[in-house]
């Protein structure tokens, strides 16, 4: 597919950490692990930079489902709970995803979430980007965009994906999903921040004890959060937890927590490992994160 082509200029400018108060969705499979949950209460506690526009639920398929559909339901029913537990409830729209992954390249799944993301984007003004944040499956976004490509030009696509790029395979849950999304995302020149699981938001890990000191007391949305975290694991004695989805939100609130450089747009193979070619267009590459300053932030903000 020919995707319009938006100057490396513009691009560069597009993926340079933002300065100002950020216009953002969230595109979440929120049911799926323990993170996505904190992400989104992060993301809510951040209003002084974070302008949340909606919430997209994403698919996901693995033993807490009984596939893509499943999985989106289950997650679209649990960012219902967390405007709930917030008390929050209608104040934000959210809006059910794909209910299948991409199953050939160049051809989108339909869903509100992704009709949703083309109407938000394609109304957005030149200089004000809609910041697309995605801690799931890439179908709902990489659908979007090819649904209308134009977007490519409004919107800059921040995405907890894939393993670091030295990793010996990119065998991500994300990533691996939806091979034809990924690729879809990777490929079309869209500004894109990539933050990689292992080997960087990996060191994104915290233990049963710290959430009970630092969070199960910050009123029920705490208690919420502790319990979460204490039911996600049968024995926690010297048990430790990524909380990864955070990394995202981190990124937007103070870039220097999450060191980053310009790279060529990996190439994701048919065995999901990456290869590098420096004639293909720049993304954003965060290779380190401060996870201290991270969640000392997270937990101020609750």
């Amino acid at each position: 597919m020919n995707f319009p082509q938006i100057t490396e200029e513009q691009r560069l400018r597009r993926l340079e950490p933002p300065a100002g108060k950020v216009r953002m969705v969230l595109d979440t499979d929120t049911y799926n692990e323990i993170d996505d949950q904190f992400a989104v209460i992060y993301a809510l506690q951040s209003k002084a930079k974070l302008q949340i526009e909606a919430f997209y639920a994403a698919p996901f398929d693995n033993s807490l489902s009984t596939g893509p559909k499943d999985g989106m339901e289950k997650s679209y029913n649990e960012l219902q709970k967390i405007a709930a537990v917030m008390g929050i409830e209608g104040q934000y729209p959210i809006y059910r995803g794909s209910d299948a992954f991409m199953t050939e390249a160049g051809v989108p799944v339909e869903s509100e979430a992704a009709r949703n993301l083309v109407e938000r984007a394609m109304a957005s003004d030149d200089n004000d980007p809609l910041y697309v944040v995605a801690i799931g499956a890439i179908t709902n976004v990489a659908s979007a965009i090819l649904m209308e490509p134009k977007i490519i030009g409004k919107i800059v696509v921040v995405w907890l994906g894939g393993h670091a790029l030295h990793w010996p395979d990119t065998k991500e849950f994300n990533l691996r999903q939806d091979l034809y999304a990924s690729r879809t995302v990777l490929d079309c020149g869209v500004p894109l921040v990539l933050l990689p699981c292992m080997g960087v938001t990996s060191h994104l890990q915290t233990t049963l004890s710290e959430i009970r000191d630092y969070v199960k007391d910050k009123g029920e949305t705490g208690l919420y959060l502790y319990e979460t975290y204490k039911n996600c694991h049968d024995d926690h004695t010297g048990y430790s937890r990524v909380i990864w989805d955070i990394s995202t939100i981190a990124y937007l609130i103070d870039e220097r927590w999450t060191p980053s450089s310009l790279v060529h747009s990996p190439l994701l193979s048919d065995e999901f490992r990456w290869s590098q070619d420096t004639s293909r267009h720049f993304i954003r590459y965060v290779w380190s994160i401060k996870r201290d300053a991270v969640f000392k932030d997270l937990f101020a903000k609750l």
